[in-house]
């Protein structure tokens, strides 16, 4: 079966073109934009073009007729008529987003999903779940939307019996599964765009919780989504002190918790102390704290949550020495946040202020610059900057005074933390 994937140098797109070539099925693809992900798939063999045009695809369907056509959110968003899916519509080219391929394979394979939901905390608690299986060598397939020092972002193993993944609310994805386990990292309200309220955001969590055979979520969250007690599938885990003597960040260690929990009783293991072992030597993932250089990090960090979690990380390896770049991930969602912004950095000695990275936008909102933003946080204590040499030397100069730089960028393609890599990485 031959399956074309529209927007495959996204997060979510790549790791599953990735599972479905090791999964033997045929595989080619499309992106708008060269990125470090599309080369990241070039390198492991993956065949696609850049451009998203009807010519394109008509192209490979006559050489390699296409049967199964999966396109990505943000193709069906960003562009009203999408010249690829267009076509295969038009062709009888079976369409769909990724979760129906998800449950394909799942189905033709017999695994059973472990899920990773949560507004926050998601990605990180996702990589531990599969860190944490491979050090018990147990086999796994497995997908998350983050580079792995231990593995690949999409991993297929013909003989697993688990399918790891990280279940994204956005466009509400994660609704179309029925996991044998689920764990809900941290639930705080986002995507307005797809839940216009807080209450069909919560709901959506509830019916995920119900949905699971088995679910693992905190105290707090379960009464954020007014859901304290959703059903006897479901087990609500008091948060407390674990003794990690290594792992960095509170966000971290909670993220470890639960995740030690959920897999212990999956595999029936009398004790947490193995697992917490195995977890205090987590290696950490890209762009969640990740150290670009001596002194400077990048981070995807975009909704208030993470961001705290991301400074509350920082604050705990360089004390009151911390310098923000911020990229916000959108316009849109920075108007989401406004009322957050002026809070959201304290305990920053400096926040500058990047363009955000615009995608998915609602073009009649006021495009909120990095001046305006700078002025929201604070005038004394941050200030619009733009990619450029001065922004590398003001960067340099609080590196060598000994300060820690915390970049948060959850951008893709031409992001601040693509800049980062080509200014900084030698």
């Amino acid at each position: 079966m031959h399956i074309f994937f529209s927007g495959i140098g996204g997060t979510a797109i790549g790791p599953l073109a990735l599972i479905a070539k090791q999964a033997e099925l045929e595989v080619s693809g499309s992106d708008k934009q060269a990125s470090a992900y599309t080369e990241y798939l070039a390198k492991r063999g993956l065949s696609f073009y850049i451009g998203q045009s009807k010519a394109q695809i008509e192209h490979l369907h006559q050489d390699k007729p296409i049967d199964w056509y999966v396109y990505s959110s943000a193709v069906a968003m960003e562009q009203r008529q999408p010249e690829e899916l267009l076509f295969c519509q038009e062709n009888a080219i079976k369409t769909s987003k990724r979760d129906e391929l998800i449950n394909y394979i799942l189905e033709q394979k017999n695994q059973k999903m472990i899920a990773i939901a949560g507004t926050h905390g998601k990605t990180t608690t996702t990589a531990m779940v599969i860190w944490l299986l491979q050090q018990l060598q147990i086999p796994l397939s497995y997908s998350i939307g983050a580079k792995l020092p231990f593995g690949d972002m999409g991993h297929f193993d013909e003989t697993a019996t688990y399918f790891v993944y990280e279940a994204d609310e956005y466009d509400r994805n994660f609704l179309s599964f029925s996991p044998e386990m689920s764990i809900i990292s941290g639930v705080d309200y986002d995507h307005p765009d797809i839940y216009p309220t807080r209450e069909e955001y919560n709901q959506a969590f509830r019916q995920f919780l119900q949905q699971s055979n088995h679910a693992y979520i905190w105290r707090e969250d379960a009464e954020r989504i007014h859901s304290s007690s959703p059903c006897n599938t479901t087990t609500v885990i008091d948060k407390q002190e674990y003794p990690f003597s290594k792992l960095t960040g509170q966000v971290n260690r909670e993220n470890a918790a639960i995740a030690a929990q959920a897999i212990m009783k999956l595999l029936k293991k009398d004790s947490l102390t193995e697992l917490i072992t195995i977890l205090d030597s987590f290696p950490g993932l890209s762009r969640r704290f990740e150290q670009i250089a001596e002194n400077l990090y990048s981070d995807y960090a975009h909704t208030p949550a993470k961001i705290k979690g991301a400074l509350q990380i920082a604050k705990e390896v360089a004390g009151d020495n911390v310098i923000v770049i911020y990229e916000g991930l959108h316009n849109t969602r920075q108007h989401f946040i406004k009322d957050e912004l002026p809070s959201l950095f304290n305990g920053a000695k400096k926040v500058y202020v990047v363009p955000s990275y615009r995608a998915r936008e609602d073009e009649s909102l006021e495009d909120l610059t990095p001046e305006k933003i700078a002025n929201i946080i604070a005038e004394t204590t941050s200030e619009p900057a733009q990619l450029d040499h001065s922004l590398e030397q003001t960067i340099n100069q609080h590196r060598q005074a000994g300060d820690l730089v915390l970049c948060l960028s959850a951008g893709g393609g031409g992001s601040l933390d693509e800049w980062l890599r080509q200014i900084f990485i030698v």
